[in-house]
Order: structure tokens, then C-alpha cells, then sequence
């Protein structure tokens, strides 16, 4: 295939990227390097990658950037709830205007499928955590990030994009090693903050989330780029694995095993934003996917990369999509 990944340089994109690359396929990246490039050295001069370095919301670049084009992995993004809080008037033009314009313009083009990327935070607060959320559940955001990726969910899925075949991926909150490492993801910073540290603070420790690592978020977008035409075409799938929902709690109980004790603060909330628990049935049954890494393995892969010195400034905010002080 000849895929065109936005946001190719991000924490997903790199390791997206460099796989579908390996894997034979010829891969565009755009991205307009917000957090450096470093993470396309493993990439550049390889036969079948090509760069270019651009704005999503610029329409003259997306329109070029799209010829010859066979699908599209739509990455580009403000990422998370304190990138988007911070500049909101930047992630609407950015998740949701341009994503809206970039989606018109691949059909435009010619492009046979378009992947999204989205999130478990859509279903921000259940009323019952004691139900698994399907991909058929009530969406119910409480985050501008959530709300710009439902309002693109709702283009893709109820208005005629034809011919173009589009798939929505919910995935659910990431964790790993990356090329563009990102030590302001849960799993990665409760390690970092232990090992280092040893000291932690976690809000909301009784709260559910569901984590899937890094590779294997990328590992679904192959499959479904792979999946024949009639299995994907307008489908949503949660990306991650049923028995990877965790508490805060539990997630502070399996770095201890990894690192040894450290100062932890739970500071109890009565009410969060965001409380899932997400069922991801559908992606194993119909798509036969499934994980190759459980968070206590990425705990294990974090730890031993800053033991064995790999990270010079663990602060850097290069590691950060928002540094907090």
C-alpha cells in the first residue's frame, strides 16, 4: 500500500510508521514536527519512506500531500486533555476542522480507506463501571479532546463518504517505549515517578481506565488495513484488551513490584471526569486481534530503559505533550 500517515513523528506515528515501513509498505509521513524529529532518523533513507513537514490545517499541503495515495492514518491531533485545555482554540482547528477538511479531501483524491484515530475517553463517566462499555455504548465526553474526536466519529460514520472505506479505532490509554518517548502517559509516569523518585502523587486512584501498549496500538491499525474491504468498512473498534482495564490502585501495585516501594499519596475524589471500563470483544472476534504486551510488561520495558541510563533528562519537555511544574 501506499499509506500516508499524519502525526507520523508522534508517540503512535513513529512506531506506526517505521512498522508499516518494515512491513513492505511505502509510507508518507506529514507532520509538522511540533516535538522535534527525532524520531524519524530510524526511517529516513529507507526505500519506500518519504517526509514532508507541514500543517494539517494547511489545505493547499493536505491536497498535495494525498496524491498517489491508497489509505490514510489520521494521527494528527492536540493530544490528551491538558494539551487541548491548554490551547482550545487550537485543537478545534486542529481535531476537529482540519481532521473534517483532510477527510473531504481524501475522498476527493481518490483514497480507498481512512483510518481514524479515537478514544476510549468518549465514554468519560459511566454510570455503572460494572458494565463494559461495548462500541455500541453511550458516548458521553467530558473533555474537549473527547468532543472534537466525537464530532469527527459522527462525519465518518453517518454521512456518505463513498467510496472511500473508513474505520474508526478507539484506543484505549497508550503506554511503551516510542521514539518520541512520552513520560506524561499513566503507566510511563507512575514508572518513571517510582523508579526515580519515589515519590507519587495519584488523584482519583478508585477510577477505571483500560491501557494498551504502544506497539500493539500499532499493530491494530496494520490489521485493519490489512482486514478485507466488507469487515472494516464503517466500523468502530476498541483498541486494547478486556483484562487490561485497571484503577489507578492496581496500576501503583504492579510498578511497586518492578521498582520497590515508594511514597505514594492517593488523593481520593468523589467524582472524576473519566471512570471506563471498556469490552474489546469486537476487535479480537471479527478482526482476530489481539495483544502481545500487558501493562506489567511495559512497567518492566520503561524501567529497564531508564535504569540502564537510555534517558539523559527524564524532564526534558520533550518527553511531555504538557509539562506540568
Amino acid at each position: 500500500m501506499r499509506i500516508l500517515v499524519t502525526g507520523g513523528v508522534g508517540y503512535l506515528g513513529s512506531v506506526l510508521s517505521l512498522h508499516l515501513l518494515l512491513s513492505g509498505h511505502q509510507v508518507r509521513v506529514f507532520d509538522n514536527l511540533m516535538y522535534g524529529g527525532r524520531s524519524l532518523l530510524g526511517m529516513v533513507g529507507q526505500d519506500g519512506f518519504e517526509f514532508v513537514r507541514g500543517d494539517v490545517r494547511d489545505v493547499s499541503t493536505v491536497r498535495a500531500v494525498l496524491q498517489s495515495i491508497n489509505s490514510v492514518v489520521h494521527l494528527a491531533a492536540i493530544v490528551g486533555d491538558p494539551a487541548c485545555a491548554k490551547q482550545p482554540d487550537l485543537a478545534r482547528a486542529v481535531n476537529l476542522q482540519a481532521s473534517l477538511a483532510l477527510i473531504e479531501a481524501a475522498r476527493e483524491a481518490g483514497v480507498e480507506r481512512f483510518v481514524f484515530a479515537s478514544t476510549c475517553s468518549n465514554y468519560g463517566q459511566m454510570a455503572d463501571t460494572s458494565i463494559l462499555a461495548t462500541e455500541d455504548h453511550e458516548l458521553r465526553p467530558v473533555s474537549l479532546y473527547a468532543e472534537t474526536k466525537v464530532a469527527v466519529e459522527h462525519k465518518l460514520l453517518n454521512f456518505p463518504l463513498d467510496p472511500l472505506v473508513v474505520t474508526v479505532l478507539r484506543f484505549a490509554t497508550l503506554y511503551g517505549l516510542s521514539p518520541r518517548m512520552r513520560f506524561d502517559l499513566t503507566v510511563n509516569e507512575f514508572t518513571k515517578e517510582m523508579l526515580v523518585h519515589r515519590k507519587l502523587v495519584v488523584y482519583g486512584e478508585q477510577f477505571w481506565r483500560p491501557y494498551v501498549h504502544v506497539r500493539d496500538a500499532a499493530r491494530a491499525i496494520t490489521t485493519v488495513l490489512a482486514a478485507p474491504r466488507e469487515a472494516v468498512a464503517g466500523q468502530v473498534f476498541n483498541v486494547g484488551a478486556t483484562e487490561e482495564n485497571y484503577r489507578k490502585l492496581d496500576l501503583v501495585e504492579m510498578v511497586r513490584k518492578r521498582v520497590g516501594e515508594a511514597d505514594v499519596q492517593f488523593v481520593h475524589k468523589e467524582e472524576d471526569p473519566r471512570d471506563y471500563r471498556v469490552s474489546f470483544e469486537r476487535i479480537r472476534d471479527r478482526l482476530g486481534f489481539t495483544i502481545t504486551q500487558r501493562v506489567k510488561d511495559g512497567v518492566n520495558e520503561i524501567a529497564d530503559a531508564i535504569e540502564a541510563g537510555i534517558f539523559d533528562d527524564l524532564e526534558n519537555p520533550m518527553y511531555y505533550n504538557v509539562k506540568s511544574s
